[in-house]
């Protein structure tokens, strides 16, 4: 995720609730050519929407929560003999407050899980982002956290797919465009969150305002709600929970890829009420870090307004260089132990 300020932005009447996108419609001659049009709008428009008839069933998904349930339950000891301090490739738990967005603490914790590869013998000459490879970091006494999360992910790699070749045909672009970013050993990661209830001092923050990183993010939410969108007219869409719908949405390395034309979105969480946990898996379905993201073609371009760019976020075509950055801003202690200063040097933008 990338930290912004959020800026109040004008523009036509915001919707007041996300379009829903019913995914199987895709395989359905009779409505194929209204989701298309449906999905379209969504991306060009809006950034995010909740995605159903994705062939995921909803206890399917009640399952996966109550797995993530009895992880936060282990004894705290337990967590934190998994801490990402302990990782040069960001893997691991993060405590309560110790994950920053623009600077400030997340009142959440979390594990950060990838793909289960081994580390790249590196050299000085090798770009820093590749540290992101390495393995995960697994609770001994919840072996079934391991098989689930990775069998989870690889679901959800197969569910964003599908997703986003449709986005692409909605585009009249190659169905194809993005196969060989994300050949070998895509950068796929999901994270395992616990929000639980107000911070002491009585800041709101779950997770400050952001947006995500990479293409998509499918985001698994229990019945507590408290996501929030950036709607154009610069009021807020409150994100309603679905059981069994994922919420998805785009990331800045689309936005990017279609000149502007498609939106990655401002958003945060806020925290539950004291005394209520809400528990979230989101899944970001991301490009194999070395993957240089080139124009998606199409006549779409010629309404595209270009990708607007923030001084204070370097924007990247290189993927792994948008993950790291992310990483580094968001994880200090850990930056500082494994990737001080001058280590890691950023290409222009």
């Amino acid at each position: 995720m990338s930290a912004h300020a959020f800026n109040t932005v004008t523009g036509t009447r915001a919707p007041s609730a996300l379009p829903v996108i019913d995914l199987s419609a895709a395989e359905d001659p009779v409505r194929v050519e209204s989701f298309r049009e449906a999905l379209h709008e969504a991306a060009h428009r809006v950034g995010f929407f909740q995605l159903v008839g994705h062939g995921i069933e909803a206890d399917e998904a009640d399952e996966l929560l109550d797995l993530v349930r009895r992880f936060f339950a282990l004894p705290e000891s337990h967590r934190l003999a998994l801490g990402n301090l302990a990782s040069p490739h960001f893997r691991g738990y993060t405590r309560i407050g110790h994950e920053l967005t623009a600077g400030r603490s997340d009142w959440r914790d979390q594990l950060d899980v990838g793909p289960e590869l081994p580390p790249l013998d590196l050299g000085p000459e090798d770009a820093a982002y590749l540290w992101l490879q390495g393995p995960n970091l697994w609770p001994e006494d919840l072996p079934e956290l391991r098989a689930g999360i990775l069998a989870w992910q690889d679901r959800l790699a197969a569910v964003a797919h599908r997703l986003l070749q449709e986005l692409l045909v909605s585009l009249d672009a190659p169905r194809e465009f993005f196969d060989d970013a994300f050949s070998g050993h895509p950068h796929l990661h999901t994270k395992l969150v616990r929000y639980p209830g107000r911070a002491p001092d009585g800041s709101e923050q779950g997770v400050g305002w952001h947006k995500d990183y990479g293409l998509l993010t499918l985001l698994l939410q229990d019945e507590n709600g408290g996501l929030q969108v950036q709607a154009s007219d610069g009021g807020v869409i409150h994100v309603d929970p679905i059981r069994g719908a994922f919420v998805v949405n785009l990331g800045e390395l689309l936005e990017i890829a279609t000149r502007g034309y498609l939106v990655a979105t401002n958003h945060r969480v806020v925290s539950p009420a004291s005394g209520v946990e809400r528990y979230s898996v989101p899944f970001f379905y991301n490009p194999r870090l070395d993957a240089h993201i080139t124009t998606v073609p199409g006549g779409y371009l010629a309404d595209a307004p270009g990708v607007v760019r923030d001084p204070d976020n370097a924007l990247y075509e290189v993927f792994g260089w948008n993950e790291l950055k992310g990483y580094l801003r968001s994880h200090p202690e850990v930056a500082r132990r494994y990737h001080p200063g001058a280590a890691v040097r950023f290409p222009e933008s």
